[in-house]
């Protein structure tokens, strides 16, 4: 079918997406019901990347592949995640922004900016004219996608089934990949969209390659503003003052999964390599000769923490310790 509005389909996956969520952001905050917050997120990626691949018309394997993983990605974390809060019942994290219409309205941007910005490596594929052979590259994208969405739905999994025993209230997740990584869903859903960057990169050129913006956005959202840094506050004030939830947090890998064997015995810097970072120990005392450091960057960290967008969008990614 060719261009529509802009030939890389970037001005209409921003109109759909705002209007996406837009329509959502009125159902919220008309009707104080939130509990399609993530779901309009998840579900909108699945919008993208049909759109985009039927309005071009083209077909392409490579097109059709990525538009396959985004849609089974989109459809997975939509159907997990509206279960999941169907079954708690009202989402906690809006406690303080129902009663906020600024705050509520920041939140559904940022939502709109997440979206449209991580499904770049699919949107700029499904508009391109390009179809070289499959390549190497094409199978490694795969593959990371394919064992990063495997990680993130079994972690999702195992911590639901965990905090859904009665036996478990009181504690913190660590079974399965929680053995490994204090937030295994998170890196499965990091390294899955550098997957699909990495498949997308035989088809770009010039400054199509901008498109890596998307896995570093989602990147920096999940290691500096709404994902991890939060999950960790939350678990620090309520398994801060027990050993053992120190000694797993000690010997646990934020993000990456390590042996615990391995990662409890490695010296600070190289932690802090493997984002081990300041503002994920806030609430616990600093230890190490690194304190110094840490107190810099935590207090750089709290500074910005004022910024009232910080805490409004502080919740656009889905989970709770």
């Amino acid at each position: 079918m060719g261009t529509v509005i802009d030939s890389h389909f970037l001005a209409l996956t921003a109109i759909v997406t705002v209007g996406y969520q837009l329509l959502f952001f009125v159902i919220t905050a008309l009707f104080k019901f939130d509990k399609v917050t993530d779901f309009a997120g998840s579900t909108n990626f699945i919008i993208i990347a049909l759109l985009t691949l039927i309005l071009k018309g083209s077909w392409h394997f490579r097109q059709v592949v990525l538009t396959f993983l985004a849609v089974v990605w989109g459809l997975r974390l939509a159907l997990f995640l509206l279960m999941r809060i169907l079954n708690w019942g009202e989402d906690r994290r809006f406690d303080e922004m129902r009663s906020n219409l600024g705050k509520l309205a920041i939140f559904w941007i940022f939502q709109a900016v997440w979206v449209w910005t991580v499904s770049l490596p699919v949107t700029v594929v499904n508009a391109s004219d390009r179809d070289p052979s499959v390549q190497a590259v094409d199978v490694i994208g795969w593959i990371m996608w394919s064992v990063g969405v495997s990680i993130e739905a079994i972690a999702d999994q195992q911590k639901l089934s965990f905090k859904n025993s009665p036996e478990n209230r009181g504690k913190w997740c660590n079974v399965g990949f929680w053995k490994y990584s204090r937030h295994p869903n998170y890196f499965g859903e990091i390294f899955l969209w550098w997957g699909i960057f990495v498949a997308s990169t035989p088809v770009l050129d010039g400054a199509e390659w901008l498109v890596i913006l998307g896995p570093i956005f989602l990147t920096l959202l999940l290691l500096f503003i709404s994902g991890i840094p939060l999950l960790e506050e939350s678990a620090d004030k309520k398994f801060g003052n027990m050993p053992a939830y120190r000694l797993y947090k000690k010997t646990t890998s934020p993000l990456i999964p390590l042996p615990p064997v391995v990662y409890g015995n490695l010296p600070w810097w190289l932690k802090t390599i493997l984002f081990e970072l300041p503002l994920y120990s806030r609430n616990l005392p600093q230890e190490g000769p690194n304190w110094i450091h840490e107190n810099v960057a935590l207090g750089l960290y709290r500074s910005l923490e004022n910024i009232d967008i910080i805490k409004a969008t502080s919740s656009v990614k889905r989970d709770e310790c």
